[in-house]
Order: C-alpha cells, then sequence, then structure tokens
C-alpha cells in the first residue's frame, strides 16, 4: 500500500508539473489539472479493488475524465473572456474563469441597477452589447444570469426584484440577437450576499447581477 501512495505521488506531481508549464494556453492549463485530479482519484479507486494493474488503468480513466470536466474551456472561450475583458476595464465589472470552466461576469449595482428597481442603467448598456456581440459569434454557448439584492427589505420584495433584474439583462441581450432559449435566469435575492450588509459598501457590493457563459463539452 506503501508502494503505491509514493507511485500516485510521482504520477500526480508528474501531471501538475505539466499543467504549469509556463508556455502553456489557458486550455491545456486546465485540462493537465483536470488530466492530474482524475489520475489521482482513479488510481486510488483501481488500487483498492484490485492491486498495482487496477491502480494504473484506474489512473488513467480517471486522467481521461478528468480532463474533460464538465465544460469545455476553448480558444474561443478564452477570447471571449479576452474581450470582455477589454470592454469592461475600468468599470468595476470584474470577468474570470470559474473552477467549473465557465466565464463570469460579475457587475455591481453602481453600474447596473438602481436600489429598488430593475431597469438597466446607461452605463451598463456599451458592456451588454460588446458581450451581446460576443455571444453572437460564439453560438455554442449558453448563458446563466443570476440577480442579487442586499438584506434591505424582506423576501418578498427582494426575491422578485433580483429575478426582474436577471429578467431585464436577458431582455436586452435577446433584444441584440441573441437567442432568448440559450439564457436562463434566476433570482437570489438576499441570500448569496458577498459583503456585510451592516454597511453602505456592502450593500452595494451584494446588489449585483452575476452573468455565467458555458461551453458544454462534446
Amino acid at each position: 500500500m506503501k508502494k503505491m501512495i509514493v507511485s500516485l505521488s510521482a504520477f500526480a506531481f508528474g501531471f501538475g508539473g505539466f499543467a504549469g508549464c509556463a508556455n502553456m494556453t489557458e486550455t491545456q492549463k486546465t485540462t493537465g489539472t483536470g488530466a492530474a485530479i482524475g489520475a489521482v482519484a482513479g488510481a486510488v479507486i483501481g488500487g483498492a479493488t484490485g492491486g498495482g494493474k487496477s491502480a494504473a488503468t484506474g489512473a488513467a480513466i480517471g486522467a481521461a475524465v478528468g480532463a474533460g470536466g464538465g465544460y469545455l474551456w476553448s480558444k474561443h472561450m478564452e477570447e471571449q473572456k479576452a474581450a470582455m475583458e477589454k470592454a469592461t476595464q475600468g468599470t468595476g465589472v470584474s470577468v474570470t474563469q470559474t473552477a467549473d470552466n465557465r466565464l463570469k461576469l460579475d457587475i455591481p449595482s453602481d453600474i447596473s441597477f438602481d436600489t429598488g428597481r430593475y431597469a438597466i442603467k446607461p452605463q451598463l448598456r456599451p458592456i451588454l452589447d460588446r458581450f451581446a456581440t460576443t455571444l453572437n459569434q460564439n453560438p455554442v454557448t449558453t448563458v446563466t444570469i443570476i440577480g442579487h439584492t442586499d438584506s434591505t427589505g424582506t423576501d418578498a420584495i427582494n426575491d422578485p426584484l433580483s429575478l426582474n433584474r436577471a429578467a431585464a439583462t436577458r431582455d436586452y441581450l435577446v433584444e441584440h440577437g441573441v437567442a432568448r432559449n440559450r439564457i436562463g435566469i434566476s433570482g437570489h435575492g438576499s441570500r448569496e450576499p458577498i459583503a456585510d450588509n451592516s454597511t453602505p459598501e456592502g450593500r452595494a457590493k451584494n446588489r449585483r447581477v452575476e452573468i455565467f457563459v458555458a461551453e458544454p463539452a462534446r
């Protein structure tokens, strides 16, 4: 058993080093990391059920599964992320890649919606215009929009308000050519704060819209 653990450590280290090479693209790094995690998990399961040979087989299967992941981070996704980073530079909108290979736009309230309202502010429109363009250039992707509020008011107020903010964002994108059936929406009210609701600054951060873009693995 000890021999198997040492072998697994070396195996995972090899994959991890591969995933961290400086000249690799984000797609390659993500695939390499997933392969390393999957390899270790597969080898442990294989070793527990059938010894060293099974461990090696499990590692190979696990690497393949781990490399696939739930969503694909493709060259198109990298390009879309770069385009949105350029379009939102200096606006306060954050553009990130999530752990499950989705592109995430986090849009704060100061450029998106006034307190207690869901009409899109003029400052947000150029960002959504550019976003719609990138979506239309990448028709295989799907979009999820989630609205949030601060803790002011009751759930009876905040839940529909957060959903209406998500719906307003969706409707704007649809008006700019994005197919409605590509977009899912939900409102989470005040249940997922990212800052302290006891301060004005914290409440402002919690009033937000999150947009996720995913390219399903084929």
